[in-house]
Order: structure tokens, then C-alpha cells, then sequence
């Protein structure tokens, strides 16, 4: 039987990992689906603490797994697909179809891409409808783009792109940004970039569905509608958290994030950390500062039932 088991290797599962290994509580991480998290996709961290040049997300994340297994954790790919609480232990599931009993669980599964939910976006995903610039960025080198949302990561990419790409369509759908103020001052002070403001997104363009050609949006005061000359759209309207298998196990939130107090979760003995419990920040630092708390956590917990 394990002792602490770790549900995913972003920015909070692997500092989870680090505290547990250095606890002695030889914690066993299951990658998921996209080890190393969404900071993976992210071209250069600026705001990590200790790296005032900034690192590469990949880098980053690098380093902190070798941290990670320095002190003993232990890393298996697969991926955490439910879970059956018990008093004394719990067994995770895995997809690969392994059972896996263990004293205690951080789930710490991050959140994924939000989409527009249409259809002609459907289609056309993959060839030219993007939920990654750092990821797909290139393919589009030289060439017009847009970019919908109007958060912190769209202004990231926006910007990203407008070094690679001749010309930036941010769609937005307010009249102001709901970014950093210095993140949307870079943005309106690139001239590279051109924001539509009151937009909305009516269909995203393609030939024979294999390749988009275009984007039509809708002014929501005007209601004008026009077609922009673009061969790649990114779509960066926030992130749901990946809970779904959690859903009637832990309590969760209208959104679905995990309903949490200091990591703590509704079920004794499993804890959240990182961005599947914090609806707000979405930070690397705040990430690993909640896989501090929950392995700490984990630690105080297996202590008091005499493991």
C-alpha cells in the first residue's frame, strides 16, 4: 500500500512530491495525461520566484522533478480516472486499469482549455484552431492570426504571436480587458496587435473543413459582422478543471473545482492542490505554494493515523 499517491506533475504535484520524498513518505506520482502541466506550454515564466532572466516552462518543470526523484519520488504514466474513498485507505484508479491502494491522495489534475463549443470550431481543430500559441505558434510563422479572449493567456499569446506572425486579431467580447494591467498595456501598445472590441466569434472559417481561411466575428453594439483574413485562431477563454472523475466523490463547486480549506478536501485523508481547486489565480507560484500545503497536509494526516 502506498502512502501518499500524487494525481498529476504540474507545478503543485511535483512540490507536493518534493515535500512528501523529503518526509520519507516515498509518494508515488501519476503523470496524467500532459506531464508536467499547462507550464509546459509556456514559453518563458517571468514571475517564478529565483529566475529574474525568467526560465522555460519545460525547463522549469525540469528542475523540479529532478528535484522530485532526488529525494525519492517515484513517477508512473498513467492517469488518475476515479477513485473510491474508505476509512482506513483509498483505492485510485487508474486508466490503464491498475488499482492502487493508498493511505492518501493529492489530486492536484490541473485544469484544461476551455472552448467556444461550435461546431465549425470542432471541425477545424487541429488545422488552424488552437488552444496552445507556445504549442502551435510556429506553423503560423509569417502569417495573420487571432486570438479570442481577453485574460491573462490570451494576452500571452497575443504577444507571442506578434513575434512570429505578421499581424494579430484579439477578439474580445467586453470593452475592456479582464487581464493584468501590465499584460493588456503590452498588448494595446504592440502595433502588430488590433483588438476588436464587443466581438463575438460567429463561425470560424475553412476550406472543405481541412484548413481554416478566415474568421467571422459580430460587433454586439453595431451588430456588423466581418471576415478577417487570418490562417490560425487561438481560443484562450479560460480552463475547466479536470474533475470529472471526481464528480459525486469529492464535493466540488458550480464550476467544478474542488470544494477546499487549506487543501483539505470533503473526504478525509485526500487534499487538492494547484489549479483544480483555485478558480482564481491560475499562478505556478500559487500552485506549488498549495503543493506545499497539501503534501504538509498529507503528512499531518498520515501522522495522526499511526502510519
Amino acid at each position: 500500500m502506498e502512502k501518499v499517491i500524487i494525481a498529476g506533475s504540474g507545478p503543485a504535484g511535483l512540490t507536493a512530491a518534493i515535500y512528501a520524498a523529503r518526509s520519507g513518505l516515498n509518494p508515488l506520482v501519476i503523470d496524467g495525461m500532459q506531464p508536467g502541466g499547462q507550464l509546459t506550454q509556456t514559453e518563458i515564466v517571468e514571475n517564478y520566484p529565483g529566475f529574474p532572466d525568467g526560465i522555460d516552462g519545460n525547463d522549469l518543470i525540469a528542475l523540479m522533478r529532478k528535484q522530485a526523484e532526488k529525494y525519492g519520488a517515484r513517477f508512473q504514466m498513467d492517469e488518475v480516472v476515479g477513485v473510491v474513498p474508505g476509512e482506513d485507505f483509498h483505492v485510485v484508479e487508474c486508466m490503464m486499469g491498475e488499482k492502487i491502494e493508498t493511505q492518501s491522495l493529492i489530486v492536484a489534475t490541473g485544469a484544461t482549455a476551455r472552448k467556444l463549443g461550435m461546431e465549425s470550431e470542432t471541425k477545424l481543430t487541429g488545422r488552424g484552431v488552437s488552444g496552445c500559441a507556445v504549442c502551435d505558434g510556429l506553423f503560423y510563422k509569417g502569417q495573420r492570426v487571432a486570438v479570442v479572449g481577453g485574460g491573462d493567456t490570451a494576452m500571452g499569446d497575443a504577444l507571442y504571436l506578434a513575434r512570429i506572425c505578421t499581424d494579430v486579431a484579439v477578439i474580445h467580447r467586453r470593452d475592456e480587458f479582464r487581464a493584468s494591467k501590465v499584460m493588456a498595456e503590452r498588448v494595446l501598445a504592440n502595433p502588430k496587435i488590433k483588438v476588436y472590441w464587443n466581438s463575438l466569434v460567429e463561425e470560424f472559417l475553412g476550406v472543405e473543413e481541412k484548413k481554416v481561411v478566415g474568421l467571422r466575428i459580430r460587433d454586439k453594439i453595431t451588430d456588423q459582422v466581418t471576415d478577417l483574413d487570418v490562417s490560425g485562431v487561438f481560443v484562450a477563454i479560460g480552463h475547466s478543471p479536470s474533475t470529472s472523475w471526481a464528480a459525486g466523490v469529492l464535493t466540488l463547486d458550480e464550476e467544478g473545482y474542488i470544494d477546499s480549506k487549506n487543501c483539505v478536501t470533503s473526504v478525509p485523508g485526500i487534499f487538492a492542490a494547484g489549479d483544480v481547486q483555485d478558480r482564481l489565480n491560475k499562478q505556478a507560484v500559487t500552485a506549488a505554494a498549495s503543493g506545499c500545503a497539501a503534501a504538509l497536509a498529507a503528512e499531518r494526516y498520515i501522522a495522526e493515523h499511526g502510519a
